[in-house]
């Protein structure tokens, strides 16, 4: 950002010793006047000679002139405020991006401006909420003179230059060791289409095990005078979960951002929603929630995270509080329930090798609501699954990852249903694989100390090593199990892993390998001891 000043220009003072005369005294001496005027033109040509042959001792004389004068000017700003107010703020070079965009992004902050230093700070805040936009290669400020009738004013040039390329694309393959899937995803950028710096876009993405995604929507940062950006979005879900859970699941949504600042966030989502079981394989409580489902809901998200790092945090706390509430329409057909996340996560430095001890807890609870909510069973692709190999230090999503267990590998299972058209041998298999039902109440946390390693090499890098504790459990509440819900033994059945590990960062994700050691665990869950991969991202 370039912030320039010019000092304002004044017209030269009117006093009685420079009188302006309109009377025409003058002509009444001609010879006189011929005469000075001949004085006047040899005087010119003297000083055209002069200025041509001017010695470098007046140049550095004249430079030395002006840096006094920036030098004054400089101590001023730092020893006494300098009144001033903006007048005018002059847009150059938008050529798409409608004026009201970039007035929305600085008109707040000058108008509380009164002085230069206060201007001068305005503007700093101004251009980096313009260049969040990502819709200008430059942004330059000009603090220029006023109009001379009002003076103690300034007049605020901003000098922008669109970018020329405004369609991006990326494409990536990314793993999830947890379910020991890959997946490739593809997207494509368009930027302020309108001039009011939206942003559209449409992405892909294609799993391994069958999970397909599609997806289109609009973002506009600023529109006309509402406070908040606005976002839309439709998409096209297709996930397989027969593996897990014995289900396939299709959702069509669609997605209206309500408000977006910095730490709320509220969301609408109108979802049609498929469960399939093309195996015909599955339990009585997973046959039971199959077929359609309309989902209208309502979600608002809390979120304060002073961390200094997402990736390897080493000092400070985060805090997310997200509450749904599904079932906003009078279909017979539509998902009602409440579900309720909370999220703590602290970093304590410990002043040695770059060390840290990290904290975390989770929480999660859903529940159904309506008429006869006691006894109906609680939403199966809403519900919480514990385990998978993700970092529960990087994000805040509330109780999902236990480190050692394998993706859904533990809390309430089920018998899948055993088919007759299969040989003896895949029966007896059959009958040993059981349904992941998720829980309605789940708890999990961690202990994470991380350190640096002693070789510089690997210090320069960012590679470090880490040991850690994780734990977690769920239950069912749903259907009356209310009544059997008893603290102690849900604290008492807890699963546990302990383990240590090398981490190795970089911008967009954290790379782990780390031996787990299961420290306890029960029947029907899926926990190995040994190495296992961790790729986490804080998005």
């Amino acid at each position: 950002m370039a912030v320039i000043t010019k000092e304002p220009s004044h017209p030269p003072p009117t006093t009685e010793s420079n009188p302006i005369s309109t009377n025409g005294d003058a002509g009444d001496e001609p010879e006189a006047e011929e005469n000075d005027n001949d004085e006047e033109e040899d005087v010119d040509e003297a000083d055209e000679e002069e200025e041509e042959f001017e010695s470098p001792a007046t140049e550095a004389s004249n430079i030395g002139i002006t840096k006094e004068k920036m030098t004054k000017f400089a101590n001023r700003l730092s020893s006494e405020p300098i009144a001033l107010r903006v007048h005018d703020v002059i847009i150059k070079g938008n050529i798409k991006t409608k004026d009201s965009v970039i007035e929305a992004e600085i008109l707040n902050d000058l108008k509380r401006a009164s002085t230069l230093q206060e201007i001068v700070q305005a503007t700093a805040i101004a251009n980096a909420k313009l260049r969040q936009l990502d819709i200008f290669d430059s942004v330059n400020f000009t603090i220029d003179s006023g109009p001379k009738e009002l003076p103690g004013t300034a007049n605020l040039v901003i000098e922008v230059t669109e970018t020329k390329n405004p369609l991006t694309g990326e494409i990536g393959l990314f793993t999830k060791p947890g379910a020991r899937s890959w997946s490739l995803e593809g997207g494509l950028k368009l930027k302020n289409l309108l001039g009011y710096a939206d942003v559209w876009d449409g992405s892909v993405s294609y799993g391994w095990d069958q999970t397909t995604e599609v997806s289109a929507g609009v973002a506009l940062p600023r529109f006309r005078h509402l406070p908040s950006p606005v976002f839309a979005r439709a998409s096209l879900l297709s996930q397989d979960w027969l593996k897990f859970s014995s289900y396939k699941e299709q959702a069509l949504g669609f997605g209206l951002g309500l408000l977006s600042t910095r730490n709320h966030e509220l969301v609408y989502n109108l979802t049609w929603r498929t469960l399939t079981d093309p195996s015909q394989t599955a339990g009585e409580s997973v046959r039971r929630q199959l077929g359609h489902s309309l989902l209208s809901s309502l979600k608002y998200t809390f979120k304060i995270d002073k961390r200094n790092s997402s990736l390897r945090p080493t000092r400070g706390y985060a805090f997310s509080l997200t509450t749904l509430l599904a079932g906003l329409n009078p279909d017979s057909r539509s998902a009602r329930f409440l579900r309720q996340e909370c999220d703590f996560r602290y970093a304590l430095p410990l002043g040695f090798y770059h060390a840290a001890l990290n904290l975390g807890v989770s929480v999660g609870l859903i529940f159904p609501w309506g008429r006869g909510f006691l006894d109906r069973p609680s939403s199966l692709p809403d519900r919480f699954f514990l385990g998978g190999n993700t970092s529960p230090v990087c994000s805040l999503g509330g109780p999902s990852s236990v480190l050692g267990f394998k993706c859904r590998g533990l809390g309430p299972t089920e018998p899948r249903r055993q088919t007759r058209d299969k040989p003896d041998g895949d029966s007896e298999v059959a009958a040993s694989e059981r349904d992941a039902l998720g829980g309605d109440l789940a708890v999990s946390a961690f202990a994470d100390l991380s350190f640096d390693l002693p070789l510089r090499i690997l210090k320069e890098a960012g590679i470090h090593a880490h040991v850690f504790a994780s734990t977690g459990n769920l239950v069912k509440l749903t259907e009356n199990e209310w009544r059997k819900f008893s603290p102690k033994s849900f604290m008492q059945s807890f699963r546990t892993t302990v383990g240590c590990g090398v981490i190795i960062p970089t911008k967009l994700f954290r790379m782990e390998v780390n031996y787990c050691h299961i420290v306890r665990q029960f029947e029907h869950d899926h926990g190995k001891t040994g190495v296992q991969f961790s790729f986490s991202s804080p998005f």
